[in-house]
């Protein structure tokens, strides 16, 4: 591995990618992630989760996210970014009963969010919001992670966005945005979330909340 840590480089997906974008996360993203994890969105090695792969589609065709690929054309990271609705309202009817319920979480975390980041980024009328990130575990540990969204804050920035927000699920995620300078705007614990009075999801450690970071496309 050593020998192979530049052998890579950061760009923007094409929709050319998509397949290839897709394929590493149903690898890596769709199993590993700690929510699907947890309600086993991914019960099989052949199968998958539709309405999530559509998801990613959208953001891809947003022309703002970016991959970590090698030289032998073997994508290793994935940051996928679309532009922040405001109001979020519902995502409309999801039939996938597991994704349901991840979404149901993440969608009434950004309506708590969205009012306490419209405080404090007064001036941010245009987000750019980090939705997926991804890396192959063989690569984990080697800054893929950190360099995919350094890129796209970059890209933010070029395409005129405001602000760069990154919804955290995962412990590592978060540990990685906040070693690159991202303010820790709100957080969740995981236990404070319930439906019919019952905690939903009961993570391991060293995931235990939902967190919301953000950082100025200009600043520093």
């Amino acid at each position: 591995m050593e020998g192979k840590l530049m052998e890579y480089q950061i760009r923007i997906v094409t929709e050319e990618d998509t397949e290839a974008v897709l394929s590493h996360l149903r690898k890596f993203f769709f199993k590993d992630e700690p929510l699907n994890k947890y309600v086993k969105l991914i019960e099989f090695e052949d199968s998958t989760c539709i309405e999530l792969e559509q998801f990613c589609r959208e953001k891809i065709y947003e022309k703002n996210s970016v991959i970590a690929i090698t030289s032998s054309g073997e994508v290793i990271g994935v940051c996928l970014n679309g532009t922040l609705e405001v109001d979020h309202g519902d995502d409309g009817e999801c039939h996938h009963e597991k994704f349901a319920s991840v979404l149901r979480l993440l969608n009434y975390c950004a309506k708590i969010a969205q009012p306490i980041f419209q405080k404090r980024f007064p001036g941010s009328n245009k987000v750019l919001n980090v939705r997926v990130l991804s890396t192959d575990t063989a690569w984990r540990g080697h800054g893929i992670a950190g360099a995919l969204i350094t890129e796209s804050r970059k890209i933010a920035h070029e395409q005129g966005y405001n602000l760069i927000r990154v919804d955290c699920s995962s412990y590592f995620s978060a540990r990685v945005v906040s070693k690159l300078g991202f303010e820790c705007v709100h957080e969740l614990k995981y236990e404070d979330y319930k439906e019919n009075g019952e905690v939903v999801f009961k993570l391991p450690n060293p995931h235990t909340c939902v967190t919301f970071y953000a950082k100025s496309t200009t600043s520093p």
